[in-house]
């Protein structure tokens, strides 16, 4: 057998007893790599983390098993997939980056607040970091924030009626639309596939943008919330720009162009934790 070769156990589909609590740095620099390269190879991976090849083997094997990567003779190279990652592979995907978000976002909602939440891993961060919260009235179509907010017995949680997405979780169409419209909700928190460089709000189908932009329609104050790696991310469905939000949340400082783009149309910007301008 040929050193280079990968031996994947399992089917190569997450479950739940499965998934790992978090990547580790290293496995989340390779899935980030590959989401960008054709192939990458074991030995060169294992020279450039100054490794052995048999811990990038196991590495590798990780990422193969949650989606993030596929196998191939000596490597591994980008999943095959026309759409977005399984919802599950993206839980396990930049989730240090995402929780700094969440508790930026978390510290602007006062007890009382209505929100609206849309579907996404980001906005499910921002509800788990909402609640030690009291009282809150949240409506979403995501029913991973659904279930999430529904532990803490002092929230009101309403969701969207319609055909359930198994894979992620939530329901999309145009009874979402109207759900929302039905409501006018102090926070709008919604996340995207990715950003171009001219602002540009990328989604995976026309749907998601639907969706999302009826939750920023029907919000008092609308959150959008993006970890940095969406500035690379390949989706392919326009809808609205990134000054369309009043408050922008990214766990590192954006790129130059967007940074000139919010303060020219007055975007708020929260950068990390806050900390920051």
């Amino acid at each position: 057998m040929n050193p280079n070769d990968l031996s994947l156990s399992g089917s190569g589909a997450p479950t739940g007893d499965r998934l790992p609590v978090k990547l580790s740095d290293r496995q989340e620099r390779i899935a980030d790599m590959v989401r960008d390269a054709d192939f990458l190879d074991v030995e060169t991976l294992a020279g450039q983390f100054n490794v052995t090849t048999q811990t990038i083997r196991r590495d590798l094997n990780v990422l193969c098993d949650y989606g993030l990567a596929r196998r191939r003779h000596g490597g591994v190279e980008r999943p095959s997939t026309v759409g977005n990652l399984a919802y599950s592979s993206r839980q396990i995907l930049n989730t240090k980056e995402k929780r700094t978000i969440a508790q930026a976002v978390a510290r602007l909602v006062p007890n009382g607040a209505s929100l609206a939440f849309s579907i996404g891993t980001t906005p499910e961060l921002v509800a788990e970091a909402l609640l030690g919260h009291e009282g809150l009235r949240i409506f979403t179509n995501n029913l991973n924030v659904a279930m999430l907010a529904c532990t803490n017995r002092s929230f009101q949680v309403t969701v969207a009626g319609g055909t359930i997405r198994n894979g992620d979780r939530d329901v999309l169409g145009p009874e979402v639309e109207r759900f929302f419209s039905g409501y006018r909700v102090d926070f709008g928190i919604f996340g995207v596939a990715g950003i171009e460089e001219d602002g540009a709000l990328l989604d995976f189908s026309q749907d998601e943008v639907l969706a999302r932009q009826a939750i920023r329609q029907h919000s008092r104050e609308s959150f959008l919330v993006a970890d940095f790696s969406k500035f690379s991310r390949r989706a392919h469905v326009r809808g609205g720009q990134i000054e369309d939000a009043d408050h922008f949340f990214c766990d590192s400082p954006p790129p130059a162009p967007i940074v000139d783009r919010l303060a020219a149309t007055g975007v708020a910007l929260t950068v990390g934790d806050g900390g920051q301008p």
